[in-house]
């Protein structure tokens, strides 16, 4: 769900977030075992600045009209000051965001604007927040529907997204090792980085925001393995750090794969369809 689509609040901890990558980058150029590529830095703040700016000049996104619509005919009302309304909520949009994220995996139209968060080639806290400028056009956050039609208010269920989003933050860096039995519920460092990883064992693995118990329930789920390091970045590398060449090289893609198409059962299967003979494999 794209940053502008969130409450007001939840963008307070951002310079804390960007301090925290900036740090993070210090720190590994400050121990010299690994170069820390500042480009791609500058490109994923890039990628924020303008997301936030793009989003305040669209407006309404397509998710947020339908979860409106949801909650509209909702078939009951779920009071959010129960002890048990937080944490429903958020194991619910937890699931919710299972099936979100594997679509944008699988499912063309929203792989143009997720694969900008897979393009950065080095694993770090900056990637955490490199999500694209058109959320608002693919409409992905639509999955979270049924829990406004279930009775959840939409803001209810855009802070539960935000939290989220939040959780997954620490998430982008090799500094945390695995971290024990907790890898049995939660997603963590070590999981997230082979959902990040291009190698052909973990790609479209750990799709979990902050439990990775559904990827578990699911068969999608993959350890990081010592004898196999994880290889970032899109199996067909992004080489530039402009941030509107990052926001839009998806989208060029899915056109050109239109264009080739012939017949529209193979345009719908171009756009709708799986991304890999189209962003996955060289040219």
């Amino acid at each position: 769900m794209d940053l502008a689509a969130l409450p007001r609040a939840f963008l307070l901890p951002l310079p804390f977030l960007l301090l925290a990558a900036a740090l993070e980058g210090w720190y590994l150029r400050r121990r010299g075992t690994q170069a820390y590529d500042w480009r791609a830095y500058f490109a994923s703040l890039g990628d924020l600045a303008g997301r936030i700016a793009l989003n305040r000049l669209v407006g309404a996104s397509v998710a947020g009209l339908v979860l409106a619509l949801a909650y509209r005919h909702r078939i009951a009302d779920v009071p959010m000051n129960r002890w048990w309304s937080w944490p429903l909520l958020l194991v619910l949009q937890d699931f919710f965001y299972y099936w979100m994220h594997r679509a944008d995996h699988r499912i063309h139209w929203f792989w143009a604007t997720h694969s900008v968060h897979h393009s950065p080639d080095q694993y770090s806290l900056a990637a955490a927040y490199r999500l694209g400028w058109t959320g608002k056009l693919s409409g992905g956050a639509m999955f979270f529907a049924p829990l406004a039609l279930a009775g959840f208010p939409p803001v209810a269920i855009a802070a539960a997204l935000s939290l989220n989003l939040l959780y997954q933050f620490w998430l982008h860096t090799e500094l945390i090792p695995r971290l024990g039995a907790i890898e049995w519920i939660f997603n963590t460092p070590a999981h997230h980085r082979v959902h990040h990883a291009s190698n052909p064992a973990y790609i479209d693995r750990n799709y979990g925001g902050i439990l990775i118990v559904f990827d578990r329930l699911f068969g999608t789920f993959a350890a990081e393995r010592a004898e196999e390091p994880c290889q970032y970045g899109l199996v067909h590398p992004l080489l530039s750090h402009n941030p509107l060449t990052i926001a839009t090289q998806g989208w060029i893609k899915l056109w050109h794969a239109m264009r080739q198409a012939r017949g529209w059962r193979a345009r719908w299967l171009a756009v709708f369809g799986p991304p890999d003979g189209f962003e996955r494999l060289d040219d």
